[in-house]
């Protein structure tokens, strides 16, 4: 999931939040003014970044429903059908995943949608979020990777750099076709809980009645997504505000050791796993004395394996558990992350062994 919906690290407020937990017994427990400071601050943080993502996934899931309410998937199905039809899963599915290309809030959305309402199974829909794979990647390639990173690694390193973590993202992508071609059916799509347009020609249903329509099945999905963005948002922001995540990038050292990259690489991975674009601008001037092309790209890939730790609390969990609650949202995170370092490290090995 490479689209940037990350949770900004705030600084450590932590002063006497304990001391609610020494208060004794049959006396109120008073949370001190330094809790309540901190929780306040947590919900002035998180607000403008929920109140964005719930207007985005709001409009995105209306949008969805009512281009079902008027038949319009149908029409742009072809466009889909070369993925869903090998993977056993709806033509809707196919126009969420490509709306991923363009929003990958919005394409989660539809397939949130999708699932809260009954129309796939768990197991059909954690086959679309790895098949969303290669288009959240391809989402960020004319934003991200051609205007910033192709130009400061130079066009050599950053076009294998770009192309190699294109092709990681292909492989999970083919990887979910294959799932779903071996393990969905009928019976993990439940037709009768979508909205029909024959149905709704039959009732000679006047556009403004179809857009009624798609908000009333719209309606239940807000109320159980909006809420637990905002709940889920506000204590990540709140933990990563009280705890240095970002320690984790210690485990570094044995890993370049173990694959026999320079000991330069260490510094890099460590700025890569805070930011990107400043752990590629790290290791640009040591390219060609330090690294070789294929060392400085495996640095890069190794930098993202690390950062997967930090990304899962400032990014993954909050927007996953957000989307699909907790249960479900833990499954997504597991599998995206496997399939990740899987592809990452195989990528890696082939890299450092031509």
């Amino acid at each position: 999931m490479a689209y940037a919906l990350s949770v900004a690290a705030g600084e450590n407020r932590n002063g006497g939040t304990d001391a609610a937990l020494g208060a004794p017994f049959g006396r109120s427990a008073v949370l001190p003014v330094d809790s309540v400071s901190v929780v306040t601050n947590a919900l002035i943080e998180v607000a403008p970044r929920v109140a964005r993502i719930a207007v985005l996934v709001s409009v995105s899931v209306y949008l969805a429903n009512v281009a079902v309410a008027f038949g319009l998937v149908e029409k742009i199905a072809g466009l889909s059908r070369l993925l869903t039809g090998p993977a056993n899963l709806p033509d809707e599915v196919g126009t969420a995943i490509l709306t991923t290309t363009a929003s990958t809030t919005a394409g989660y959305s539809m397939l949130a949608d999708l699932r809260e309402s009954g129309y796939l199974d768990d197991e059909a829909t954690l086959i679309a979020v790895v098949m969303n794979t290669f288009f959240g990647f391809a989402q960020h390639v004319f934003t991200y990777y051609i205007p910033v990173l192709i130009p400061i690694l130079g066009v050599h390193v950053g076009v294998l750099y770009v192309s190699s973590r294109a092709l990681i993202s292909l492989a999970i992508t083919l990887v979910g076709i294959l799932a779903g071609a071996l393990l969905l059916s009928e019976a993990n799509v439940d037709e009768d809980v979508q909205l029909d347009p024959d149905a709704l020609d039959d009732d000679e249903q006047t556009p403004k009645e179809r857009l009624l329509a798609a908000w009333e099945r719209t309606r239940p999905t807000l109320r159980r997504l909006v809420p637990r963005l905002v709940v889920v948002y506000t204590l990540v922001t709140l933990l990563v505000g009280q705890y240095d995540i970002t320690s984790i990038t210690g485990s570094a050292d044995p890993l370049v050791a173990l694959v026999g990259l320079p000991a330069a690489a260490v510094p890099v991975i460590a700025v890569y796993t805070l930011d990107t674009t400043s752990g590629a601008a790290t290791i640009a001037p040591l390219l060609g004395d330090v690294f070789t092309p294929r060392q400085a790209v495996a640095t890069l890939l190794l930098g993202g394996i690390i950062s997967f730790a930090v990304s899962t609390f400032k990014r993954s969990i909050p927007f996953q558990y957000g989307i699909w609650g907790a249960e479900f949202g833990t499954k997504v995170i597991v599998v995206n992350t496997a399939l990740k370092i899987v592809f990452i490290s195989l990528t890696v090995v082939v890299l450092l062994a031509i």
